[in-house]
């Protein structure tokens, strides 16, 4: 069965994180991804072995993973040769994606205006740090945009550092942005014939992160931007406990029947009938004398024999999993949230993380793992772009290509 985004040919010229994991994820689908790369050395993430100066693995798992499914072409755009070579490339594909900077690709002569000349109906995407207009040019790294969002003021207890997220996840999120907006304006050319330029930006994507209490905030909530203590929360109901083992976060609202079937799950019923936190208004008002009660009694329990408990009464309650828990869920698993799939670095089977969204008919698939520097130029260049052996062999001696 075709995949879905069969047929469609997407341009990825970028790196690091962001870019290339909107590319990975149209390529997940069935798009023909040629990643665009510099011939020397590439994309900067095939040098990745460690993170932090840790050592992550045997394997380059930062490139290969979020590079899978894709072709490589190593092309200098600095010689007039490999110019000619991208701009056939860009004549016969429908996507032009990048994140590097739209200074430099001017520069290079990639730019919307230029690349609309040769394919009037290009997609043409970017993935820029704060978007297109205002102040540009600032360096923007996952953290720092994460900072001035108000994600990473609202993190922690009052009085302590505000806490980062971690993981990339303005840039994992911005790529889902970018490749959303691709497929918007490839919905919209096949039904008008026209291409467009769009750009997903690491700010926009981290500001629709915080959404919930961004949008709360705008609407008079002035709490929802500070920092706030789990132990005066106004809602105690809905608050994080400790065990003897793990964390538990207790998900229910502030309501007379779910505080009885907690205080049951607990065993101590007489809490419902302390007159302090006889009412929702009377919970909310002794809210840290409830909290404190609550964790007195969750500090007795083992993680398991208290989430049994919570069960039993019906409470809506998680524990804090690490990443070696998760890695251990079935139901992660079972859905495709994680996958397996050979590596030829290390040659065998290895885990990878898989894909965030199941289709029935035409799901996502992990083919291969990311391709070797220019490993698929000669061929495109010959069953593509229509270029002879002999003017191949010149452009290499040019260094043109790789």
């Amino acid at each position: 069965m075709a995949r879905v985004l069969e047929g469609i040919r997407v341009i990825d010229m970028t790196v690091w994180f962001q870019g290339p994991v909107a590319a990975q994820y149209l390529a997940d689908f069935g798009a023909e991804v040629i990643k665009l790369e510099r011939p020397q050395g590439g994309d900067q993430a095939r040098g990745v072995r460690s993170i932090k100066s840790l050592e992550i693995g045997d394997w380059n798992q930062y490139f290969l993973v979020i590079n899978r499914n894709k072709k490589s072409m190593a092309v200098d755009l600095k010689k007039p040769g490999g110019k000619e070579v991208v701009y056939r490339l860009v004549a016969q594909s429908d996507v032009f994606l990048s994140n590097l900077a739209p200074s430099m690709l001017d520069g290079w002569g990639l730019s919307y205006d230029k690349l609309k000349a040769i394919k009037p109906d290009i997609v043409y995407a970017t993935n820029t740090g704060y978007g297109r207009f205002g102040d540009v040019n600032r360096p923007s790294f996952d953290s720092t945009v994460q900072a001035i969002t108000g994600i990473m003021a609202r993190g922690g207890e009052p009085g302590q550092p505000p806490i980062y997220l971690g993981m990339g996840s303005g840039d994992a999120y911005g790529g889902i942005m970018s490749a959303l907006g691709i497929l918007l304006a490839l919905y919209q050319r096949r039904r008008t014939g026209k291409g467009q330029q769009l750009d997903a930006s690491l700010y926009g994507a981290q500001l629709f992160l915080a959404a919930p209490a961004l949008q709360a905030y705008l609407a008079g909530d002035e709490s929802a931007a500070l920092q706030q203590s789990r132990k005066q929360v106004a809602n105690p109901l809905w608050n994080l406990y400790p065990t003897r083992g793990k964390w538990v976060f207790v998900c229910e609202p502030n309501a007379d029947e779910r505080f009885a079937a907690l205080a049951r799950a607990l065993g101590d019923s007489g809490l419902a009938s302390d007159a302090r936190f006889a009412t929702a208004a009377d919970r909310a008002r002794h809210n840290a004398a409830l909290i404190e009660a609550l964790e007195t009694h969750t500090l007795r329990f083992e993680t398991a024999r208290l989430m049994e408990a919570l069960q039993r009464e019906g409470v809506v309650a998680g524990t804090v999993d690490n990443l070696a828990d998760v890695i251990r869920d079935e139901q992660a698993w079972r859905n495709g949230y994680f996958m397996k799939t050979y590596c030829e670095e290390v040659q065998r089977e290895v885990d990878v993380r898989g894909l965030p969204v199941t289709l029935s008919k035409t799901p996502g698939e992990i083919h291969t793992l990311g391709p070797q520097l220019g490993q698929d130029t000669e061929l495109l260049m010959m069953e593509l772009l229509g270029y002879e052996w002999d003017e191949i062999e010149a452009l290499k001696a040019q260094g043109a290509i790789l």
